[in-house]
C-alpha cells in the first residue's frame, strides 16, 4: 500500500479534473505541506498524478510523457507502453509508486506490476486516501449538481479529514473542451 498521498481524477460535463494533496511524509514525520503531485502533460491535454516516492515520480512522469509524445497523445497506447516498460525494466520495476493519468475521454491507473486499470465510472484515485476520495466523489457525482472542480476539491478534503497521510493543501488542475485542444489549463 502506498502511504503517501491522495490523487483523484474524474471527468464530468465535459470538464476533466485531477487533484492531489501536498503532504510529504518521512516515516511518521510530516516533512512538507505543499508538494506538487499533479501536472499537465502533452500540451496541456493530459493530467497526471503520482503517489509514492517523490524521486520515483519524477522518473515516471518523464518516462510517461516520452510515451505520450512518441504516440502523439494517444493516452491508451501510452499507458500500455509505460506499464510494459515499467514492469520489464530492472530499475523501473523497483520504483515504489503509482501513476494516474486522465484526459477528457479516458483515465488509467498504472503500476509497476504492469497494471493498466480503467475504472468503470471514470473516477480514478491512488494513494493512501484513495478509497475515501473515491467514495466521496461517487456520492457527489450521483447526488449533487456541483461542478467537476468542486467535486474533486471536496472529495480530497474529505479524504484529508480521514487519512493521516493526506493533507488539505490541495492542487487541482482542470481541462475542459477548449483546453483539451491545447489552449491551456482552466
Amino acid at each position: 500500500m502506498i502511504r503517501s498521498t491522495t490523487i483523484l481524477g474524474l471527468t464530468r460535463n465535459g470538464v476533466t479534473c485531477m487533484g492531489g494533496d501536498g503532504q510529504v511524509t518521512f516515516g511518521q514525520i510530516q516533512m512538507k505541506r505543499g508538494a506538487r503531485k499533479v501536472r499537465s502533460m502533452y500540451n496541456e491535454k493530459v493530467l497526471a498524478g503520482f503517489a509514492g516516492s517523490a524521486a520515483d515520480a519524477f522518473t515516471l512522469f518523464s518516462k510517461f510523457e516520452g510515451h505520450l509524445e512518441a504516440l502523439e497523445g494517444n493516452l491508451a497506447r501510452a499507458a500500455v507502453e509505460m506499464a510494459k516498460e515499467w514492469r520489464s525494466d530492472r530499475v523501473l520495476r523497483r520504483l515504489d509508486a503509482l501513476l494516474a493519468v486522465i484526459d477528457p475521454n479516458q483515465g488509467y491507473v498504472l503500476s509497476g506490476q504492469g497494471d493498466v486499470i480503467q475504472p468503470d465510472d471514470g473516477i480514478l484515485s491512488i494513494g493512501s486516501g484513495s478509497a475515501y476520495a473515491t467514495a466521496a466523489a461517487r456520492a457527489l457525482v450521483r447526488h449533487s449538481q456541483l461542478d467537476t472542480k468542486t467535486i474533486c476539491e471536496q472529495s480530497l478534503t474529505i479524504a484529508s479529514e480521514i487519512c493521516i497521510y493526506t493533507n488539505d493543501n490541495l492542487e487541482i488542475l482542470t481541462l475542459d473542451a477548449e483546453t483539451a485542444d491545447g489552449s491551456g489549463i482552466a
